[in-house]
């Protein structure tokens, strides 16, 4: 149950932050135009992406063992800068705006923006595959499908609401105190988990 928490939480502070695919499905939410086929795709990519980075570091790990602190360390540094970013949003808060249009937009067009912004952003392999990969090949072997299922669940959570939600979320989150407070919080779980990848080099 540990490590599906630790999935959990690691998944939800690294995909809240602001960016063009959360400001995409907003959008398509506050449209209401191919819902879910965008929310699904995403948190299907996500979860691909995280199978990918566990099985993927840990088969490393296993054959070079001696890895495990330097990924560790490299993870924590992530997280701490990560973390500073969003107490540095948190001390200047912001708003989200999803403009939108009238202009009907196809499904083909929308499944290829999805892929290019989820595929084509080297922020999505360093926080799935690389950051999260790292975090879950350190859980015990018996124990990793439960890390995984707690990181999907985690991006799958996230964009129903933020599809399904928009029409609430954005008036919520046109305010800087919301992201504040988000920003906060988000903050406070990466110091937290930096602390725990990085715990095991002093030991």
């Amino acid at each position: 149950m540990n490590e599906f928490l630790t999935g959990l939480t690691l998944m939800l502070s690294l995909i809240v932050a602001i960016g063009a695919q959360n400001t995409f499905v907003l959008r398509q939410g506050l449209r209401r135009e191919h819902v879910g086929v965008v929310v699904f795709l995403c948190a299907f990519l996500d979860g691909a992406l995280v199978v990918l980075g566990v099985s993927g570091v840990a088969k490393a790990l296993g054959d070079h063992p001696q890895w495990l602190n330097v990924i560790g360390a490299l993870g924590a540094l992530v997280l701490l800068c990560y973390g500073f970013l969003a107490a540095r949003r948190a001390l200047f808060p912001h708003h989200l705006q999803a403009a939108t249009d009238g202009t009907p937009v196809s499904l083909k067009r929308v499944l290829l923006q999805v892929l290019s912004l989820s595929l084509l952003n080297p922020h999505v392999y360093l926080d799935t595959v690389i950051l999260v990969g790292a975090v879950g090949a350190q859980q015990p072997a018996d124990a990793r499908v439960w890390f995984v299922v707690g990181a999907a669940l985690a991006s799958a959570l996230w964009f129903v609401a933020l599809g399904y939600g928009a029409r609430l979320l954005q008036p919520l989150f046109a305010r800087p105190v919301a992201w504040r407070i988000l920003d906060s919080v988000t903050a406070t779980m990466m110091f937290v988990l930096a602390y725990y990848l990085a715990a095991p080099l002093f030991r």
